[in-house]
């Protein structure tokens, strides 16, 4: 739906206000958690080349079997853009043939042209959710700075103090209302 979409000329109007109604299909905090893990693949992952815009960018790469194809499908809050690189007829373009060696690079000279005096805005994460240092060697709470980073989660999510200190992987269950801590639970165990 569309507020002033439907003049006939443009006389200096306001620019139109598009009234998004369409059905929401995943929760906003899942969303967020998403986007920060893409993040993740541009700031320490096969896009850091994408860096170079100064900026915050979440995308993921992608190579085929056979380095046959490679991508960036990447996005800021304003914009999002895909990037193929590959033959018509599908042939192998090397070893060195890769989404965040070919399709990044592209993707961030694109970016760096279509963005220009548009501000670095960060993703917005929604009301109720936390951040926390995590070692990314264990999974567990860490204080900031060295190679921890900073996850977001969910109310009542993600590691604790208790599963900090005792070395619990951050898959353990911790039932905070009866006290117990699952060992067993997924993957979780002792270190």
């Amino acid at each position: 739906m569309c507020d002033g979409c439907n003049v006939q000329k443009w006389e200096n109007q306001p620019d139109p206000l598009i009234i998004d109604n369409r059905e929401q299909v995943l929760d906003p905090m899942t969303a967020y958690q998403i986007t920060s893990m893409m993040e993740g693949v541009v700031q320490r992952g096969t896009a850091r080349s994408v860096r170079a815009l100064g900026r915050p960018v979440a995308g993921k790469t992608g190579t085929s079997s056979d380095y046959k194809d490679a991508w960036f499908i990447g996005f800021t809050p304003q914009l999002a853009v895909g990037v193929y690189v590959g033959y018509d007829q599908p042939k192998s373009m090397g070893r060195s043939a890769t989404g965040g060696g070919l399709a990044a690079p592209i993707f961030t000279a694109f970016m760096k042209e279509a963005l220009v005096g548009s501000p670095p805005t960060p993703f917005t994460m929604p009301a109720g959710m936390t951040q926390v240092w995590i070692d990314p060697s264990t999974g567990v709470r860490a204080t900031a700075g060295g190679e921890a980073i900073l996850e977001a989660f969910k109310p009542g999510t993600g590691p604790n103090l208790v599963t900090s200190v005792i070395g619990v992987n951050s898959d353990a269950f911790l039932n905070i209302e009866s006290g117990n801590v699952d060992f067993n639970a997924g993957r979780g165990g002792l270190f």
